[in-house]
């Protein structure tokens, strides 16, 4: 039964009249009830009489008290602190918070508490400037918008819309990290595998991850990578894993520039890059960032081994006698300029190759760059210089260059393969405020690493696995790991199990750092599901309205006039008139002002293909023992409670691969896969 009828006004915000009338009844009522002669009714009617104008009296109570109860649930922001370990678990749904579905009765609410009158029944009745309701509550934002609805449900996420992806929006400081925390620890509950990017390296996010681990008895899964604890981090290798021998190149030369005169000398690089990677794989070798610089900077090395390697498994016969006896006859003098202060073993190898009917792609690649005048081959490749010089500097080099052979390092490899295979847990902390440049470049060899795995997850499943794992996937402050890499990670690896959680605080950001609209737009369209807090940038919040539809919304209007009267003869000498005229206009179902200003900790979520949610998000209690209190005992906690494998790496290179390795894969146009 509808409390108040269907009027085209609600009028929820005036003062409780039905009071007034409800006392009437309750008086009228007792009368009855007493003095039934005095009244001159029947005792036995009186009863009847009066138990119905008792329950008129309690309905009116009712109306009044549910409109005070409105009023009040205008003012204040409650605080909800939730146990995450009560968190209902459930394989089909992910919890959000509590809230209701946004209607445009809702839109109309709002609207109402914009008139002047209304705002006596608001927080801040007096000054915007105040910071506390009318009911001394702390409010942050428009505890208004929330306070529309009485009554609340908890409000979930469908398991299977995840696939869809999940953008969530909002500026600093208003409640994305504590949403992270309630949806990575439900995936931890889950048993599912998670993955956490972290560029900033925010601590309490890891010592929450670190605590539910625990809790939930998965601390021996946990895997954590930490630019800015290398001593007590997991090791990873950036461009050791791959599908085909050119992502390693790709990788590398992706963080260089790619505008003007730069686009050639990046093209240049990554040829080389690509030759390194081809003869350090036909070697037997793992590619590490070490490796590739120690051979841009100098590829005579690698030249002679791989030179002497293929001989040898050609089987070329005397091959080394005649290689000696060059060497003897080698006159400098006679030498071409490029050649010039080279090693003679490779004057010599090089020599001796040329003289062979043979072709073998890498071999080649290698003469090509060996025979390159030295000035020349510095020049071209001195875009990749600077990065590889980050990336191989400090203690931080051995996190990312890890050597596969060395056994007394007891920090394990990270390899996502088998982080996928076992349902570990991974956190990746890029410390992307000590050096945004090697944060991103990690991030995105990270990402191209996670796309060629699901590549070959499609084709060959998960090893050794009965069913088909969720992959959770959480991406904070994504705009500084975005790049062509996290393209194909949103609309090809669904099918592979990924669910894609990103969080930024304005598209402008992800815009900035792709370098064009419409790949930030192709981007935004294969995230299904939208959560947006409170933001400041218009165009962002015109992302979340611009897939709303528009609403009508009632406002009244009132008019009055006076005039003398038109017939002198008449007995009237003037007329009055008063007016009340509805009005209907279409607005968005919400407002960039509504988003602006939504209180910390609230958001509008887009689910379930257009279906829009208000929620609030909860708290996690204060009092959890289990939570670390800094990064570094959350490292303490981790170390000392897990039994970690001394080493995660694949003894066989090939192991898990999409496909045999081609060595010949040489073309400079793969670069853009």
């Amino acid at each position: 039964m509808r409390l108040f009828p269907s009027y085209p006004l609600e009028a929820l915000l005036r003062a409780p009249y039905e009071w007034v009338s409800a006392g009437l009844f309750g008086t009228a009522s007792l009368l009855v009830y007493l003095f039934p002669a005095t009244l001159l009714v029947a005792r036995e009617w009186a009863y009847a009489i009066a138990g119905g104008l008792l329950f008129a009296c309690a309905f009116r109570s009712w109306q009044g008290l549910y409109l005070v109860r409105y009023q009040l649930n205008l003012q204040r922001e409650p605080v909800w602190r939730l146990d995450f370990e009560a968190i209902p678990n459930s394989p089909a749904t992910l919890l959000l918070g509590r809230g209701f579905l946004w209607t445009a009765r809702h839109t109309q609410r709002l609207r109402d508490t914009q008139n002047p009158n209304a705002r006596k029944y608001l927080a801040n009745p007096k000054s915007d400037a105040t910071p506390t309701s009318s009911i001394g509550v702390t409010t942050s934002g428009r505890p208004e918008i929330h306070g529309v609805e009485l009554r609340e449900c908890n409000v979930y996420m469908q398991q299977a819309d995840r696939v869809g992806h999940t953008l969530v929006l909002g500026t600093t400081r208003v409640g994305k990290t504590r949403l992270a925390e309630l949806l990575i620890t439900q995936d931890i509950q889950r048993d599912d595998v998670v993955i956490v990017f972290d560029p900033k390296g925010d601590a309490e996010l890891f010592g929450r991850i670190v605590a539910e681990a625990k809790r939930c008895g998965r601390l021996d899964d946990l895997l954590a990578f930490h630019l800015g604890y290398p001593e007590q981090s997991c090791r990873y290798n950036a461009i050791g894993r791959f599908s085909r021998i050119t992502e390693v190149a790709t990788r590398i030369a992706n963080q260089l520039p790619n505008s003007g005169n730069s686009a050639a000398f990046r093209e240049f690089a990554w040829r080389f890059v690509n030759i390194i990677a081809g003869a350090l794989v036909a070697l037997q070798r793992t590619p590490n960032f070490r490796l590739v610089r120690r051979y841009i900077n100098d590829i005579e090395p690698l030249f002679i081994e791989y030179t002497r390697f293929f001989l040898r498994r050609r089987g070329e016969p005397g091959w080394g006698k005649a290689v000696k006896e060059r060497v003897q006859k080698l006159d400098p003098k006679k030498l071409p300029a490029a050649m010039r202060g080279r090693a003679n073993e490779a004057i010599a190898l090089l020599q001796y190759v040329q003289t062979l009917d043979l072709y073998d792609p890498v071999l080649d690649g290698l003469v090509s760059a060996y025979k390159y005048d030295r000035t020349y081959f510095d020049k071209i490749v001195s875009s990749v210089g600077p990065l590889m010089e980050k990336l191989t500097t400090g203690a931080v080099a051995d996190l990312i260059s890890p050597d596969e052979t060395e056994t007394d390092d007891p920090r394990p490899i990270l390899d996502w393969l088998d982080v996928i295979e076992y349902r570990r847990i991974v956190y990746v902390g890029l410390d992307s405020l000590s050096d945004t440049t090697v944060a991103s470049a990690i991030g995105n060899a990270m990402f191209a690493d996670l796309v060629s795995v699901a590549g070959y997850i499609y084709k060959f499943g998960v090893p050794n696995a009965t069913s088909q794992p969720r992959i959770a996937l959480h991406a904070d402050e994504f705009n500084e790991l975005i790049g062509d890499e996290f393209v194909p990670l949103l609309n090809k690896a669904g099918g592979a199990g990924f669910q894609v959680t990103a969080y930024t605080q304005t598209w402008s950001d992800v815009q900035a750092q792709i370098g064009s609209k419409a790949k930030a737009g192709q981007v935004a369209g294969n995230f299904n599901s939208l959560i947006m807090l409170r933001v400041r940038e218009l165009a962002t919040a015109e992302m979340l309205i611009d897939q709303l539809p528009r609403v009508g919304v009632a406002g009244k209007s009132t008019s009055s006039g006076a005039g003398d009267a038109s017939k002198p003869d008449a007995e009237v000498d003037f007329e009055t008139s008063h007016a009340d005229t509805l009005r209907k206009s279409e607005v968005p179902l919400v407002s960039t002002t509504d988003l602006f200003s939504l209180p910390r900790g609230h958001a509008f979520a887009l689910l379930d293909g257009g279906r829009l949610w208000k929620v609030r998000f909860p708290l996690p209690k204060a009092d959890d023992e289990l939570l670390p209190q800094s990064m570094e005992d959350a490292f303490r906690v981790l170390l000392a409670d897990t039994k970690h494998v001394a080493s995660m790496q694949v003894a066989d290179l090939a192991e898990h691969l999409e496909e045999p390795v081609d060595s010949s894969d040489q073309a400079p146009a793969a670069a853009s896969a």
